[in-house]
């Protein structure tokens, strides 16, 4: 059964909800010794995180890529991230939700986050029919989640390098098998409407 297109789908549980990140050694491996983010993460930049796997898996090369070499885990509280949700703004302009190209830019600048949805991948990464939620936290949303909303930081590198071994010998069943259990997330009222407009091309 295909998922709608705009659906959340992530490892969550009654109270957190667990994204990723992947991160240069020196700032992910203190993240996850330590259970929270080092003082040398930058809380007044903004940061994306993605619920799916498979997504970060395609951005970071599966932890191969210079900077990103480190993969994380990292779960937040629910209440944070539908928080973060419930005042994102579309990362494009889009006529369904904004009255013109100023409100959308309006909104873009009082917004702590903003959202785009770009194509889910399969584990060869290749691009499917439907839409990965990305999540752009900034200023005080990128505060919180790094200093409020993290409950649990872990690395998932070993895992990323064992999944994707097992795709390029071509055993995707063994590899599918080690996937987290990611399941659409329940969407309250309120929280997607403003956020599902027609997604801009991917790049």
């Amino acid at each position: 059964m295909t998922p709608s297109t705009y659906e959340i789908r992530a490892l969550h549980t009654e109270t957190t909800i667990t994204v990723y990140q992947a991160y240069d050694p020196a700032i992910g491996l203190p993240a996850a010794r330590d259970g929270r983010f080092p003082v040398s993460w930058k809380r007044d930049r903004m940061t994306w995180i993605k619920p799916s796997f498979l997504w970060m898996m395609y951005r970071c090369g599966w932890g191969t890529k210079e900077g990103q070499q480190t993969v994380l885990a990292i779960e937040i509280g629910r209440d944070g991230f539908e928080w973060a949700l419930r005042n994102a703004c579309l990362s494009h302009y889009s006529p369904g939700v904004h009255r013109d190209q100023a409100d959308w830019k309006r909104r873009l600048r009082q917004a702590p986050a903003r959202v785009q949805w770009d194509p889910e991948r399969d584990l060869r990464l290749t691009p499917l029919p439907y839409r990965s939620l990305q999540l752009g936290v900034a200023g005080e949303a990128s505060a919180r989640f790094a200093d409020e909303w993290t409950v649990r930081i872990d690395d998932v590198t070993p895992l990323a390098h064992e999944i994707h071994a097992r795709v390029r010998r071509g055993d995707l069943e063994a590899a599918r098998k080690l996937m987290p259990e990611e399941r659409a997330y329940p969407v309250g009222e309120g929280l997607l409407g403003h956020l599902t407009a027609p997604a801009r091309p991917e790049a």
